[in-house]
């Protein structure tokens, strides 16, 4: 039992970290920031829809947005996520 609680502790200490790699901004932002929680705790949970990688977890949520809000461009750290400019 205590694993279970570590584990959930763990993972979100990881996304609390890379949340910070995603500002905090204007309504559409922070929703994106809410859809990058969601799925990178998905990701690293036992039934995940999305690789465990912060990486895939980013492109996913950049693709939903893409689609959705073609007109926002979501702010986050390219650099963290994928090591280059994007």
């Amino acid at each position: 039992m205590f694993e279970a609680h570590d584990k959930l502790r763990k993972m979100r200490e990881t996304v609390r970290e890379e949340l910070k790699h995603i500002p905090r901004g204007d309504i559409e932002q922070n929703m994106f920031r809410a859809h990058y929680q969601v799925g990178r705790m998905n990701s690293m949970g036992k039934k995940a829809q999305i690789p465990d990688s912060k990486e895939a977890v980013m492109k996913s949520c950049l693709e939903f947005y893409k689609e959705k809000y073609p007109d926002v461009e979501p702010q986050y750290d390219r650099q963290f996520f994928f090591g280059k400019k994007r």
